[in-house]
């Protein structure tokens, strides 16, 4: 496996493998093995800081999860998944140095060379100078110690991760490769050849395996950073770069008729203003490429809008009545350096202006009373339309819907200008009839008389007046009236009242009806919703 370019923090830990290497070709004094000692807790350290930062990378992934789970779920699985294998290996390595110090007669924790947490204290290791504990473990009587296992984990651990990594990020593949290096080295120079696992480990006093163990778990440490940092770096890696983000809304529709359902998207759309799009205006064809993609370009004569701050400014002179369609293509540059192309068409209605005015609740206007009236023009907002009137006086109460207060019998006619496009235009004129409000019809228990029994009579509080099959909910006032008979001699007796409310007289009259007689209900005044006394015509009963 090749070597290239070690960072610094490699030519560190590789300076200080060959500073382990020297010392044991030393005599192990007792020097040299607290020196291991001290190699060994320095690799610790430094494991135990990239233990560190690799949870913060695992926090940041954490966090754009909970903000985007869809985009995110897949590069964190692998994540974890990077997380657990690396967990995994570290700690069948821990357990290896476990395994030596149980041989050593040193793995109960009251030895206290192991804590709770399975952090070993070099300080009191026994036999530091012994090397046949370790080989016992890792290499094994018959070459079959937990070194050979280890080196399988270790190249599946590789493995993995560079399966992780797209083949064209050379960089981070070479960097786990040389970190995780299982290859034998070279042969001697007398041509002798030693694997992997015995020249590491046999023949090593404790004291220096321990710092070769320790630097194993830091370069899983190491790939791991390096491995989870790339993924998630690709949770944005496909995605655009913007620097401004705008509500938008786009309607189904640009006409719509009433009582139909104005519909629209609602959105934010994101621009970057400084790689502005290229957007062509006219017809496209497509075609289709072998690897299944779709390639546009424009066809026939086309228009290259102007854009600004990533918008392409699309204006028409209109001519021609009814749907108009328009579409084209709009490319933008991919975070590859390639251009991506969308294609757009829309439809809009061209309609002529046409005034419509129209009383919401008849065909004419009545004088004295509230006559409501819609005025619009097809494609002119209502701020934009201004009503006068002749004969009346108009006022607005919203867009497109008015009140009409005339003043008096006869004609009126609704002039109405509109503004289009900055400029006042007449649009129209319509006429109108105006009469004066109808008698209302005197009644008493919803009757307008005839045939009625005496206790049904009887039992009604007053008179009142009513407009029949009209339009306007509006109410006359009884003023005045009066009841009036004949009695046995054919004399007439009548009692009169103000207001409508029958008297205790009015009362007594009616209780002394007999069948057959006759109650009339005459000189009845009414006021009107407009302040006008009205004569209404009488009306008559017969009692059965």
């Amino acid at each position: 496996m090749g070597h290239g370019k070690e960072t610094p923090r490699q030519k560190m830990i590789g300076m200080m493998y060959l500073v382990l290497t020297a010392m044991l070709a030393l005599n192990v004094s007792a020097e040299v093995l607290d020196a291991f000692d001290a190699v060994d807790e320095g690799l610790k350290k430094t494991s135990k800081n990239f233990t560190e930062k690799n949870q913060v990378l695992y926090s940041d992934f954490n966090e754009q999860y909970a903000q985007n789970e869809v985009k995110v779920k897949p590069w964190k699985d692998k994540a974890d998944e990077v997380r657990r294998r690396s967990e995994e290996l570290f700690k069948y390595i821990q357990d290896l140095k476990i395994e030596i110090l149980t041989v050593n007669g040193q793995g109960d924790p009251e030895d206290g060379v192991i804590n709770e947490e399975r952090e070993i204290n070099n300080e009191h290791i026994l036999g530091k100078d012994k090397s046949d504990v370790p080989g016992q473990v890792l290499i094994g009587s018959s070459l079959n110690g937990k070194a050979f296992d280890l080196k399988k984990k270790i190249i599946e651990y590789r493995e993995y991760l560079v399966s992780l990594i797209d083949e064209n990020d050379e960089r981070i593949i070479h960097s786990i490769e040389l970190n995780l290096e299982t290859e034998d080295p070279p042969p001697s120079k007398d041509g002798q050849r030693k694997e992997w696992e015995i020249h590491h480990f046999e023949g090593m006093p404790l004291a220096a395996v321990f710092p070769l163990l320790t630097k194993m778990q830091l370069d899983v440490r190491n790939a791991e950073a390096e491995t989870v940092q790339y993924l998630y770096s690709q949770i944005d890696a496909g995605s655009f770069a913007v620097n401004k983000i705008e509500a938008t809304v786009i309607p189904n529709s640009s006409y719509i008729l009433q009582g139909n359902e104005y519909k629209a998207d609602v959105f934010l759309a994101a621009l970057d203003t400084t790689a502005p799009p290229i957007v062509y205006v006219g017809n496209y064809d497509s075609t289709r490429n072998e690897d299944g993609s779709i390639e546009y370009k424009m066809v026939g004569s086309y228009d290259s809008l102007d854009v600004i701050e990533g918008k392409g400014k699309f204006s028409r002179l209109t001519t021609t009545l009814g749907k108009q369609k328009w579409g084209g293509l709009i490319k933008v540059m991919g975070p590859d350096g390639n251009y991506i192309t969308k294609t757009f068409k829309r439809i809009f209605t061209v309609a002529q202006p046409n005034l419509v005015v129209s009383p919401t609740k008849m065909n004419v206007f009545y004088v004295g009373v509230e006559n409501p009236v819609s005025i619009s023009i097809a494609g002119v907002p209502g701020d934009k339309i201004f009503p006068s009137i002749t004969n009346a006086s108009i006022r607005k109460q919203r867009d497109g819907e008015y009140i009409v207060l005339p003043k008096r019998p006869g004609n009126s006619l609704i002039s109405v200008i509109a503004e289009i496009d900055g400029v006042k235009k007449n649009m129209g004129v319509a006429p109108f009839r105006v009469k004066g409000l109808p008698d209302p019809t005197v009644q008493v228990a919803g009757k307008k008389g005839g045939k009625i029994e005496k206790n049904v009579l009887a039992a009604q509080t007053g008179v009142f007046a009513i407009m029949e099959n009209f339009d306007f909910d509006l109410e006359f006032k009884i003023i005045e009236f009066t009841v009036s008979t004949t009695d046995k001699g054919g004399y007439t007796i009548d009692a009169e009242t103000k207001g409508n409310v029958f008297t205790k007289a009015q009362q007594d009259l009616i209780k002394n009806l007999r069948r057959s007689q006759r109650l009339n209900i005459e000189d009845v005044k009414a006021i009107g919703p407009d302040g006008s006394v009205r004569n209404l015509a009488p009306i008559v009963f017969e009692i059965i």
